[in-house]
C-alpha cells in the first residue's frame, strides 16, 4: 500500500501525522482538533522530553509527517529538541509555533531548515496550510 493512502482497510483515510509539542495543554488541544478536521492524525505532547520518548516507543520509530514544536518549555526545550528531531529524523519536516516572536531567532530557525515559523495564537488556516506545505515539501524532497 503507498503511502497517504488510508484504503479500505484502517478505516479512515489520513492526510498523515503530525506531532505537536506544547507545554499549554490548551494549544495542544486546539491544533490538535483544527488538524484532526484536517484529516490528519495527530499525537501530541508536553514538551521536548515526552516528544522524544513518544517517537522511540515501541520497536521502530513512530514514522511522522510533520513535527510542530513551541520553543519554551520545561525539561528539554524546542530548540534543544528541534536540534534532537533534526539530527535523528532529518527528512521530517519542522515547524515552529510560539507565542513570543522573535524576528532573529525566526530566521535562525529558518536558515536551519524549520520550513515555517507560526506566532500563537494561529489562524486556523494558517496552520493547516503550513502543515500541507511541509508535507508538500517532503514529498518533493523524497522523490
Amino acid at each position: 500500500m503507498s503511502e497517504g493512502t488510508g484504503g479500505m482497510f484502517s478505516g479512515h483515510e489520513t492526510k498523515g501525522r503530525v506531532l505537536i509539542v506544547d507545554d499549554e495543554p490548551d494549544v495542544r488541544k486546539v491544533v490538535r482538533m483544527t488538524l484532526t478536521k484536517a484529516g490528519y492524525d495527530v499525537i501530541e505532547a508536553e514538551d521536548g522530553e515526552q516528544a522524544i520518548a513518544a517517537i522511540k516507543e515501541g520497536e521502530n520509530p513512530l514514522l511522522l509527517s510533520v513535527i510542530i514544536s513551541d520553543i519554551r518549555m520545561p525539561k528539554i526545550n524546542g530548540v534543544e529538541a528541534i536540534q534532537y528531531f533534526q539530527q535523528q529524523w532529518p527528512r521530517v519536516p519542522l515547524i515552529v509555533l510560539t507565542g513570543f516572536p522573535d524576528m532573529e531567532m525566526a530566521i535562525g530557525f529558518l536558515k536551519k531548515g524549520v520550513v515555517d515559523y507560526l506566532v500563537k495564537p494561529v489562524e486556523k488556516e494558517t496552520l493547516t496550510n503550513a502543515v500541507a506545505k511541509a508535507i508538500a515539501q517532503r514529498k518533493l524532497h523524497s522523490m
